[in-house]
């Protein structure tokens, strides 16, 4: 998806994205914290801290208000390619989370600023090509203590594929397996890559979700995370 597709689907993504997940059974908002809430327990299980975050291709916003609620210290840094979604985050958000337009195929940040780096379903919208220039980038901007988070869609799930094939913002969107990705991740640089899977249950089998943590390494869920550390 070109920058001006992102910026076209800015001020429609919430209704679209709700549409897509009508049959999980969650709302979008279920989805965004998640993701952060894992990333938080991650962190601590591993004796981590976040103090300076870049959320990579940070839309409109989502993730921002789940930052504050689960890693309330954080200097947040939102970074996009659309300046309209950017623009729609502020508007949500006003003064949570400093915002920074990506232009061209580098990061307009110098070495070593962040000590986590996350990105929840972005990879799959950037040409498999260019995923490892992408991964070498954020490794640049990561300090050396830098924890890695990247969340994307699981290909291996049949929901999951249907949901991207009929979400509009998604029309381009190919997605990259657990495996072929956390190569990626190694050849960026990147340490110890780990791929956890996520998201087993639908909103009917909720109860279950607390079986997911021994679930982490079947190639079921919906999505799934990838960790990986600067060194």
């Amino acid at each position: 998806m070109q920058k001006s597709e992102f910026d076209r689907f800015a001020d429609e993504y919430y209704a679209e994205h709700a549409k897509g997940l009508r049959a999980s059974g969650e709302s979008p908002e279920f989805f965004y914290e998640y993701k952060v809430r894992a990333i938080a327990e991650a962190l601590r299980a591993r004796g981590r801290s976040s103090l300076r975050i870049l959320d990579f291709g940070s839309g409109v916003g989502n993730s921002i208000p789940y930052f504050r609620k689960h890693i309330p210290a954080a200097a947040l840094t939102c970074a996009d390619v659309s300046r309209r979604s950017l623009m729609v985050a502020e508007s949500r958000f006003p003064g949570a989370a400093r915002s920074v337009e990506i232009e061209g195929d580098l990061l307009p940040f110098d070495n070593g600023q962040f000590d986590l780096v996350f990105s929840a379903c972005v990879f799959h919208h950037i040409p498999h090509s260019e995923h490892v220039h992408w991964l070498r980038e954020l490794r640049r901007v990561a300090s050396t203590s830098a924890t890695l988070s990247i969340f994307e869609h699981n290909p291996w799930n049949p929901l999951t594929v249907k949901v991207v094939r009929e979400c509009p913002f998604d029309e381009r969107a190919v997605l990259i397996t657990g495996p072929d990705f956390k190569r990626a991740i190694a050849t960026g640089g990147w340490s110890t890559p780990e791929i956890h899977y996520k998201v087993f249950f639908p909103h009917a089998l909720a109860l279950l979700r607390p079986a997911e943590k021994w679930l982490r390494a079947v190639p079921l869920g919906a999505q799934y995370m990838a960790l990986a550390t600067a060194s």
